[in-house]
């Protein structure tokens, strides 16, 4: 529960001088209880200071077992938020309750002594995180194998290169079983095999019921890992939501939005609505469900060539998951129409997906003309039940590519 968190720094704006005379010090120094005594804040008056908010007025609840992924630009206050929930740094203003016992992935290295050993700073971890030896030893040689450090164990953390400080880090973490697990773009350093695990350990935390605020730029692991979603736009809250609709405000609303250029109209055709059906207040469907997208469009007047309609799906970096025109279009007089597209199920793989609505005119000529593109039109979240169905045997962690179909597989045993 966080209420009312703000978090200000005082930025100088002082030259560099080449030394600091005996005068400037007793002159700051009277300066500084003239504005204690009179109640004021030094850097109102003071033009060489000014006043930053890194975060203000922040509310917003999490509940337990909530995966939450905090999204916004560089200096939006993302890593200021963590190091306050984590206990790093105390808020300038408001508070937050935290029930729990909280493990932090912020900065490489943050929690390590670098004259201690890798075996060491395991023992040192659990003792910050307050737990006891003999836990730390059940968990021993699984944290190790999970770093992939076995070699490096006795060798000082100083020598350690990034990444396995990120290993290593993230293994205590996610393995001394916190209530509260936070990590923020440190995963970015390790490897990409490293990240897939890393994902698939803090998938199985979820699943455990243990709460998770994750911080990256990467918007396909955010989707994939997260349900819940908060946007930070220069210290503020922008938006609290589903994750889908969460990483569709961060576009729309950031230098990253990415639009075509066209409009939603031309002189031939103009969208008039759009709509998702099946996916419930959430935006959020399975895996295994089918998924309607409605589009409603007008043609304003005689055309000499096809109208035809086609949606644009985009996975959350950006890349095209695929295209799909109306089949069997005809020359179509003006007015209003009504399309509508289903989505199989068992096609899309997990996370958020952006459909883009578009009209495209063909003419007998050859030629073509893009009537209006909406490319970020509409959003939803597609999870995995964790079912039968899935045909993940056990395995809980992400599956790799855009596209997740369900095909017809025949296994039967080989004549000899």
């Amino acid at each position: 529960n966080v209420q009312n968190l703000g978090k200000k720094y005082i930025l100088s704006h002082l030259q560099q001088e080449r030394y600091t005379a005996l005068r400037d010090v007793l002159a700051n120094g009277a300066k500084f209880w003239k504005n204690k005594l009179l109640n004021r804040d030094a850097s109102a008056s003071d033009p060489a200071h000014e006043e930053f908010w890194a975060l203000k007025e922040l509310d917003f609840d999490i509940q337990q077992g909530d995966r939450v992924g905090i999204i916004g630009r560089n200096g939006a206050g993302k890593s200021t938020l963590l190091k306050i929930l984590s206990r790093i740094t105390e808020p300038t203003t408001g508070k937050f309750k935290i029930r729990g016992r909280v493990a932090s992935l912020l900065e490489v290295g943050t929690g390590f002594h670098p004259e201690l050993t890798g075996r060491e700073n395991i023992f040192l971890n659990g003792a910050i995180l307050g737990i006891g030896k003999a836990e730390i030893y059940r968990k021993f040689d699984e944290i190790v194998a999970f770093a992939e450090i076995e070699k490096f164990l006795d060798t000082p953390v100083k020598r350690y290169s990034s990444g396995m400080y990120v290993r290593l880090a993230f293994a205590v973490a996610a393995h001394l079983e916190p209530e509260i697990l936070i990590v923020d773009e440190v995963l970015a350093v390790g490897d990409a095999q490293f990240q897939k695990k890393c994902l698939g350990k803090m998938n199985e935390a979820g699943e455990q019921g243990r709460t998770i605020l994750f911080v990256s730029h990467n918007m396909a692991m955010i989707s994939n890992l997260c349900l819940k979603g908060i946007v930070l736009d220069t210290g503020r809250l922008a938006y609290e939501g589903p994750i889908s609709e969460a990483i569709l405000h961060y576009y729309q609303s950031s230098g990253e939005k990415k639009n075509s250029g066209w409009g939603h109209e031309s002189d031939n055709a103009a969208l008039v609505s759009s709509e998702l059906l099946g996916v419930g207040k959430a935006l959020e469907v399975t895996i295994h469900d089918e998924l309607i997208i409605r589009m409603k469009y007008r043609i304003k007047r005689p055309i000499a060539g096809k109208c035809v309609p086609n949606f644009h799906f985009f996975a959350p970096d950006g890349s095209v998951a695929f295209v799909s025109n109306a089949s069997d279009v005809e020359f179509l007089p003006p007015g209003e129409y009504v399309v509508e597209c289903k989505v199989p199920g068992n096609l899309l793989n997990e996370g958020a997906y952006f459909v883009g609505l578009a009209i495209t005119t063909y003419y007998d000529t050859g030629s073509f003309e893009v009537d209006f593109f909406d490319r970020n039109a509409l959003t939803f979240n597609v999870v995995d039940p964790m079912d039968g169905r899935s045909n993940r045997y056990g395995y809980g962690g992400p599956m790799p590519g855009m596209l997740r179909p369900k095909l017809d597989w025949q296994i039967e045993k080989a004549s000899t």
